[in-house]
């Protein structure tokens, strides 16, 4: 009996290529840039890191060997040996840390300004925005404009607090005074993660407080204009972005074949052809079949696995 006609077909497709035409499998290319961007975030990260690590051990060996001091404030305060400036530490619960012989170093309307400075600080929760903005230093530390951010942040936090203890009532001349023994006596840069009386820049700082400069408050109106344009900042870049996305092909009628003859390419012939012919049929010389597949679905080869 003879046999049916597809099953002669199925077998005269798979028969193998002649011995001429050599199998060459396709190999494609690894791209190695991922992870050597990977590997460059994750050292810059780990040095960030470790340096935050290790001012926070600072940090927690200074409040171990701080002494408590009987001192009338909203906070707990200690006296700690060391060349640590006067700063506030922790978020929750903060302490606010004295160097060692302050106390007789400084006239007291002097040791008030400072104490004052201090306290705005603890109000105003600067521990809790500068760990934000440290988190961030560690995820962006590539970025510069991050950097600068936090420069200024440190210096507008400083001229809010020393505009609001000479608000409360401390004398210019007496406020510049104390921060000047501060910068004589304690002469160690302060630590990023510790709000304490120096920290930016020290001239300009001394000149707004002489001069008792006070920055305009900002009333309702001008609060909603400045909260409407950081939303726009961070809102034009994802909108430009989805207004220039590629257009998403629709799912469209898929074409199908109802026949396929695939047949051995003649050994001398080593050129590269497709071409679409009338009713629906194509025809493609020496193409592989992973070729084929980025042709049909327009993707790109690291797409496909075969």
């Amino acid at each position: 009996m003879a046999s049916p006609t597809v099953t002669l077909a199925m077998e005269q497709i798979t028969q193998p290529f002649s011995a001429g035409v050599p199998f060459v499998p396709s190999i494609s290319p690894f791209d190695w840039t991922p992870i050597v961007l990977a590997a460059v975030w994750a050292c810059g990260f780990a040095f960030i890191a470790l340096t935050r690590f290790r001012s926070w051990r600072r940090i927690r060996a200074a409040v171990r060997a701080g002494t408590r001091v009987d001192i009338t404030a909203p906070v707990e305060i200690r006296v700690t040996p060391g060349l640590l400036e006067p700063g506030v530490v922790r978020i929750f619960r903060p302490i606010l840390l004295l160097p060692e012989g302050i106390l007789e170093r400084l006239a007291p309307p002097q040791m008030q300004a400072v104490l004052s400075h201090e306290l705005c600080h603890v109000r105003r929760r600067d521990n809790l925005l500068s760990s934000i903005h440290m988190f961030v230093e560690a995820m962006f530390w590539f970025h510069p404009l991050i950097w600068w951010i936090g420069t200024r942040l440190v210096e507008e936090r400083e001229r809010a607090c020393d505009e609001a203890v000479l608000a409360q009532g401390s004398t210019p001349h007496e406020y510049g005074e104390g921060i000047l023994n501060v910068c004589r006596l304690y002469l160690e840069s302060p630590l990023a993660c510790v709000s304490g009386v120096t920290g930016s820049n020290l001239r300009k700082r001394i000149d707004a407080i002489m001069t008792n400069r006070q920055s305009l408050s900002l009333t309702l109106t001008k609060k909603a204009i400045l909260t409407a344009t950081a939303t726009l900042a961070l809102a034009a870049p994802l909108l430009a972005g989805l207004m220039n996305a590629p257009p998403i092909r629709a799912q469209s009628k898929v074409e199908t074949f109802e026949v396929a003859s695939v047949r051995p390419n003649l050994p001398d012939d080593r050129r590269m052809h497709i071409e679409p012919r009338n009713g629906g049929k194509l025809t493609a010389r020496n193409v592989s079949l992973e070729w084929l597949i980025q042709f049909a679905y327009h993707i790109h080869w690291n797409q496909v696995s075969i």
